[in-house]
């Protein structure tokens, strides 16, 4: 027997605490699912807090996770399904969701903004950011499809995100060493090749609610370049011209139109080429690496918030920037941490929002080769770009640590 559905009642799979409470503060009532292998004990007992009830799973059996997404709809009688956490376990989640009615996504909307093959060959379909591409199933296929492609080329996987195997191909040289890297990080593909865009990078934050998008804002990124593109920080509003403004948003909001996204947040990558913005790749979900910060403490606007507010029927509007704010990550050199100093004198600045570094005497600073494997961070604000970059320079300079270098033979 199906029980008519209630109003208020979510069932969230992989939600962040805090996305938990500003739905319950929002109004609903709220049902968890989550992998336990996934976060601290201590973690999910903050999750289970916020909710009706937590329920467990292992997110790798795909079955079993959505035959419990199932159950729980059901008994809990939830009016929405929603996954806002990482493109892993996604896809089977919106999947079932939309088999019962839940999703306020088709599965394929998100499958084509989360795949990387998918959403460049819809927009090259269309017309719209068009880049030279060719998908590689396996990575055995990544070398004689790059002797067809030419150099240099970007390698990356469909299916990752946080820089996770991604790499400027120069040489056979270049090559050798990123299959060297996707093996030894178990990436077995399948990857896209694609021309290599020059110019500097952005990312959007966007919020749909009944198919409408708002851009909440765009972010300048910072890099550590070629060969892997490891993000080093992030200044929001982005310094742009209007006119440059305009065009990524344009581009933005045309690959949200194609792919049917009618929901929820998502989050854009973005080169400015010479010849205008081209999309890099897109996720339906937050950014990361705080972004959802960087723009509360720019403009007052919760993005976490407005989701579950825009899901109740509130018409909710980003104002614009009044001022900057910034994130900047510490890469320290890896090894054994032996001191660390300046960490509550610089949260106690009044420009620094958040201030991440979760390593202690005896931790061992692994070797920065993604996104997962810098060393935190600092949040600050600013009245500028160029002193946001400032106060970033000297937020590094506050940490002071004292490491015992790893042998590079162990890295």
């Amino acid at each position: 027997m199906t029980h008519p559905r209630t109003a208020g009642r979510l069932l969230m799979v992989m939600p962040y605490e805090q996305l938990v409470r500003k739905a319950v503060e929002a109004g609903f009532r709220v049902w968890s699912v989550w992998d336990p292998k996934l976060r601290t004990a201590a973690y999910l007992d903050q999750v289970a807090a916020h909710s009706e009830e937590l329920l467990l799973t292992d997110f790798e059996d795909e079955a079993a996770l959505r035959a419990l997404v199932a159950r729980a709809a059901e008994e809990h009688r939830v009016q929405y399904v929603l996954h806002l956490g990482s493109e892993r376990s996604m896809a089977p989640v919106v999947a079932e969701a939309e088999a019962l009615g839940l999703s306020p996504n088709s599965a394929d909307s998100v499958r084509l903004l989360n795949d990387k093959n998918a959403m460049r060959g819809l927009l090259n379909a269309a017309g719209v950011s068009v880049v030279r591409a060719r998908e590689a199933a396996a990575l055995a296929e990544v070398e004689p499809l790059l002797a067809e492609f030419g150099l240099p080329a970007v390698v990356k996987p469909t299916n990752s995100a946080g820089s996770r195997g991604v790499a400027l191909v120069r040489t056979v040289t270049d090559l050798a060493e990123w299959t060297e890297r996707v093996k030894a990080a178990g990436i077995e593909g399948p990857f896209i090749i694609e021309e290599f865009l020059e110019g500097p990078e952005f990312s959007v934050e966007t919020l749909s609610v009944g198919g409408a998008h708002q851009v909440v804002g765009i972010t300048a990124k910072q890099t550590s370049g070629p060969p892997g593109f490891i993000e080093t920080g992030h200044v929001h509003p982005a310094p742009l011209d209007p006119a440059g403004a305009e065009a990524i948003r344009s581009t933005v909001t045309a690959l949200l139109d194609l792919s049917g996204f009618a929901f929820g947040p998502a989050h854009t990558e973005v080169i400015l080429t010479p010849a205008g913005p081209r999309v890099v790749e897109s996720q339906a979900r937050l950014g990361g690496d705080r972004i959802p910060l960087l723009v509360e403490v720019a403009t007052g606007f919760d993005l976490e918030a407005a989701i579950f507010r825009g899901l109740a029927g509130e018409d909710v509007r980003a104002p614009a920037a009044h001022r900057y704010a910034s994130v900047g990550f510490f890469r320290l050199p890896a090894g054994r941490l032996e001191s660390v100093e300046g960490l509550d004198e610089l949260r106690a600045l009044d420009h620094v929002h958040a201030v991440h570094f979760p390593y202690g005497p005896g931790d061992v600073l692994p070797l920065t080769t993604d996104s997962g494997t810098r060393h935190g961070y600092a949040v600050v604000d600013a009245p500028s770009p160029a002193e946001a970059a400032e106060r970033i320079a000297a937020a590094h300079a506050a940490l002071r640590a004292r490491t015992t270098p790893t042998p590079k033979e162990a890295l």
